[in-house]
């Protein structure tokens, strides 16, 4: 569990097939200290477990339908990935409960300044709307963010320079794909409300 309040944006090293799995490795400060083997990071929101932790570097084994279900599959050394380590029972949550499981891609549309604050649109995949709510919560690759507008399944947010400066936003464009995991507690009353 996360909560969606990223604490660093981490470099990827390399992203290989391996020959049971493909390998992931990224540099991380902060995120990798005192990180140990079987630790769960969110890797652009995508919950991994770490295999390997030394020397500033962390390693992942990715399964084939989480790289072809995220935006993993575009991973070059070199990229920013956004990291945050799992929820602990003494800490603070200051976004919303994320559980690191991508319900899909979005589209960038637009990322631009617009004053001193910073808009992004997103196309999220079809019928994902019925998740979109007005001042609800949405992490796209893995931040914790508000819903600004909703239109359909297109969804809009507002971020501070803080959340541009400190996360893999700085590098993205429109046209680039961004991983999605909606409000879970919307998507358990869809599932309650199917039943009844």
């Amino acid at each position: 569990m996360f909560t969606g309040i990223v604490e660093e944006a981490g470099q990827v090293v390399s992203f290989q097939l391996g020959a049971a799995a493909w390998k992931l490795i990224i540099a991380a400060g902060k995120t990798g200290v005192d990180t140990a083997v079987g630790d769960s990071i969110a890797v652009n929101g995508c919950c991994l477990t770490v295999v390997q932790a030394a020397g500033g570097r962390l390693h992942f084994d990715v399964l084939e339908e989480t790289r072809r279900l995220t935006n993993f599959s575009a991973l070059k050394p070199g990229a920013l990935v956004n990291l945050e380590r799992s929820l602990r029972f003494d800490g603070k949550v200051g976004g919303h409960f994320v559980t690191g499981h991508i319900d899909g891609l979005g589209t960038i549309e637009v990322l631009e300044p617009r004053g001193q604050d910073y808009y992004i649109r997103v196309h999220a995949p079809a019928g994902s709307g019925r998740y979109l709510i007005h001042k609800g919560s949405i992490a796209i690759d893995g931040i914790s963010l508000t819903v600004a507008e909703v239109a359909g399944d297109v969804v809009a947010v507002w971020l501070i320079p803080h959340t541009i400066e400190v996360t893999n936003l700085r590098e993205k464009r429109a046209g680039d794909l961004v991983n999605l995991e909606f409000d879970l507690l919307g998507k358990y009353v869809e599932k309650l409300l199917a039943r009844s």
